[in-house]
Formats: C-alpha cells, sequence, structure tokens
C-alpha cells in the first residue's frame, strides 16, 4: 500500500446528526469552553458568547473539535481539518438522508443510532 504512487494523506469525511434534547446544558457547556480558553481575547470572547448563546449549532461548534477524534489513533498525525455546523430539518426515512448514495467503493463506518 506505501508503493511511492500512495499518498500518505487520507480524508476522512463524517457527517453526523445531532439531536438536541438540552439547549441550555449545551449552550451552558459551550460557555464554559469559551471560559476555560484563556488565550481568547476580549473581544472575540463576547463574539463567542453571543455567538453560542443565539444559536445551539454554533454552540455544538464550540464543543466538537475534530482533533479530539484521532488525537489517540496511533501513528496519524492531523494534517488540516475544518467542521460546520448547521440547522436542518431531518426525516430519517427520506432518501435525502441516505447516507450510503454517493458511496464510491471507499471504506464506510456508517452507524445509525436509534
Amino acid at each position: 500500500m506505501n508503493t511511492p504512487e500512495t499518498s500518505r494523506f487520507v480524508r476522512l469525511r463524517a457527517e453526523l446528526v445531532l439531536e438536541i434534547d438540552d439547549v441550555g446544558a449545551v449552550t451552558k457547556a459551550a460557555l464554559r469552553q469559551i471560559a476555560a480558553d484563556t488565550g481568547m481575547p476580549a473581544d472575540e470572547r463576547t463574539h463567542a458568547e453571543n455567538a453560542v448563546t443565539e444559536d445551539t449549532a454554533e454552540a455544538i461548534a464550540y464543543l466538537v473539535d475534530p482533533f479530539d477524534l484521532i488525537g489517540e489513533v496511533p501513528g496519524v498525525e492531523l494534517a488540516q481539518a475544518s467542521w460546520s455546523t448547521e440547522r436542518v430539518d431531518y426525516d430519517p426515512d427520506s432518501p435525502e438522508w441516505d447516507l450510503d448514495e454517493d458511496d464510491d467503493g471507499e471504506s464506510d463506518g456508517e452507524v445509525r443510532l436509534g
């Protein structure tokens, strides 16, 4: 697998749909995380606190960190990461939410809960 033509880089794509049962708990956790970031400038902190208070999706973005996903994986170093959150209308029975629809032979690790 490690021939000269094979890249050492792997793109991992993950899509999660989260059901928020307690908006207050999510917001409080995000606010705690922001407060714990001692290196954050005051104006950025104020902006972050307002964002997570007004939008639960923003709070989730502060709480979920891609670095945590691979932190304990041996032999792997995170080269680049980006993530975003958005509110969505979710219907698990809709074909729109079929996570296998763009399967192109890549390794999948789909787990559907509930």
